[in-house]
């Protein structure tokens, strides 16, 4: 949605890391614009789209194999300045003249040190060793002609390199994850020393030119939201609320998935605080009809998508709003989650408000936060005067509790989450654990368990919790909540909600989990 020219930018080509992300996320926490784009872009199109700076990411394919996917080598003295990390690494040194190794596995933590400081390396010390992450197959054994290495493992003779004469670097390790004590430093150095970029992509920023494109976009058309009540969602309405004012129409959808008090808490927020033109629509019939003995998760997601284009366009249409557009809230996560990049990575899940919608959709799309990850769009939402206890609420999918009713849906299953689930939120909250969590809500699984209550057997249902930590929602470590917290919230949720006789709690991290279950 914005011109991103205003800002030096990064390119990111994806060799299909599950790593991937994180590289852009490491580099949008330095301020600093990036995009993730295939590797079969062309040399005129990366001239084209001007980057300050290239990493070509990590990926499972070896350089020996056939059909592998790889770069013009000319791009390699284009003098941009180049960054290949893992499999980037060596498809620079296959290109450049030297010899990949096939066939040696490597994972986990290494201890690394650095040969030559300054640039990439700038701050560290030769005689002290870095912990880093390696995950590959293969590694480089020779550099190329007119390289020299930087740094190395015991295992791994060139865990880094550089060309002579030009701005040209490889690491084989991961600098872009946590597991890499000092991966951002290695990342900023990058950035900023070698490459020379300016620290220039703020919220301030982002909301300046998101609201002049809006209005270019916009013209004198009215424009719908799709308004969910969640952080996204009631971003995108604020920003766009900003730009084009009363053309601006929120459809708030009670599609019956919502949590315990939702729906009242959106239409007082909106309402009575923000000033913006709120339309509540009560569909949940509809959307419990839509779902009628669907259990796959991916058809509950494309049946929840399509219900919501169907509602939006009929309640516009009640309103006497010719809409041209409908804004959404989505995020970069959802695009590279829902949608390949066109390189080899593959679709993860689809969601709701990206690859659910229907084809025949009469509606524009307007995606003012498609650029931005979680903690960007809560920024965003602080720039722009949300209230802190606002932006600050824990992601809900659009799908809402329809994927947290695990199988069939229908409203005796979605009550007993319903109330579950608000008793977990709020013992969190009153522990005092509710800002130290990313996500955390409640699962109804489809089993029974045997209990026993008041002395005579119980055939009843089991709850899963679900709590987990993360910076950016690409990767999630489970929460290690204290055992009293967690029997206080068992306890209440069995004695408090009907049907339940059994909680358990999901210690599983993200990969090789999903935070949702489905």
């Amino acid at each position: 949605m914005t011109d991103q020219k205003t800002h030096d930018r990064v390119l990111i080509l994806d060799y299909g890391s599950q790593y991937t992300q994180l590289i852009a996320r490491r580099i949008r926490e330095e301020r600093v614009f990036c995009e993730i784009h295939p590797p079969t872009r062309s040399l005129e199109w990366i001239r084209d789209w001007n980057p300050r700076a290239i990493i070509l990411s990590g990926g499972p394919s070896s350089v020996y194999d056939p059909d592998v996917p790889s770069v013009d080598a000319e791009l390699l003295r284009s003098g941009i300045p180049i960054l290949g990390i893992c499999y980037g690494m060596q498809l620079i040194a296959h290109l450049e003249g030297g010899r990949v190794h096939n066939g040696t596995r490597e994972y986990g933590r290494a201890e690394m040190r650095v040969a030559e400081t300054g640039d990439l390396f700038e701050g560290f010390d030769p005689a002290e060793s870095t912990r880093v992450w390696c995950s590959h197959g293969d590694h480089v054994d020779e550099p190329p002609p007119g390289y020299r290495v930087l740094a190395s493992t015991r295992t791994l003779p060139m865990a880094a390199f550089r060309a002579v004469d030009r701005e040209v670097y490889g690491v084989q390790f991961h600098p872009e994850v946590a597991h890499t004590v000092r991966g951002e430093e290695i990342i900023s150095n990058f950035l900023f020393r070698v490459a020379g970029c300016e620290p220039t992509w703020t919220p301030g920023a982002f909301i300046e030119e998101s609201v002049a494109r809006v209005r270019e976009v916009a013209g004198d058309a009215e424009v719908i939201c799709g308004l969910s009540g969640g952080v996204d969602s009631s971003v995108a309405a604020t920003l766009v609320h900003r730009a084009i004012g009363d053309r601006l129409t929120c459809i708030f959808v009670d599609n019956g998935l919502l949590r315990k008090g939702e729906r009242e808490s959106v239409e007082r927020t909106f309402k009575r605080h923000m000033g913006i033109r709120l339309v509540v629509v009560d569909a949940r019939e509809e959307f419990l009809a839509a779902l009628e003995g669907i259990t796959e998760p991916e058809a509950k997601r494309k049946a929840i998508g399509n219900t919501f284009i169907r509602v939006f366009e009929r309640s516009a249409e009640e309103q006497g709003r010719d809409a041209r557009f409908l804004v959404q809230g989505t995020l970069y996560p959802d695009v590279i989650e829902s949608v390949s990049t066109g390189g080899p990575s593959v679709t993860i899940k689809t969601h709701h408000n990206v690859g659910g919608l229907p084809e025949d959709m009469p509606f524009e799309l307007i995606e003012p936060l498609r650029e931005l990850f979680k903690d960007e769009v809560r920024n965003v939402g602080r720039e722009l005067g949300l209230p802190e206890d606002f932006v600050g609420r824990h992601p809900f999918p659009g799908p809402g509790l329809g994927i947290r009713v695990l199988g069939e849906v229908h409203e005796e299953r979605l009550a007993v989450l319903r109330e579950a689930d608000a008793i977990y939120l709020e013992e969190i909250r009153e522990a005092g654990l509710y800002d130290e969590i990313w996500q955390a809500f409640a699962v109804l699984l489809p089993v029974r368990s045997v209990g026993v209550m008041g002395d005579g057997r119980t055939y009843e249902n089991v709850i899963a919790l679900r709590a987990v930590t993360s910076r950016d929602g690409m990767t999630a470590d489970w929460y290690p909540f204290p055992h009293d917290v967690l029997g206080r919230i068992s306890t209440r949720i069995i004695n408090e909600v009907s049907g339940v006789n059994r909680v358990t709690y999901d210690v599983s991290s993200k990969p090789p989990a999903t935070i949702e279950w489905e």
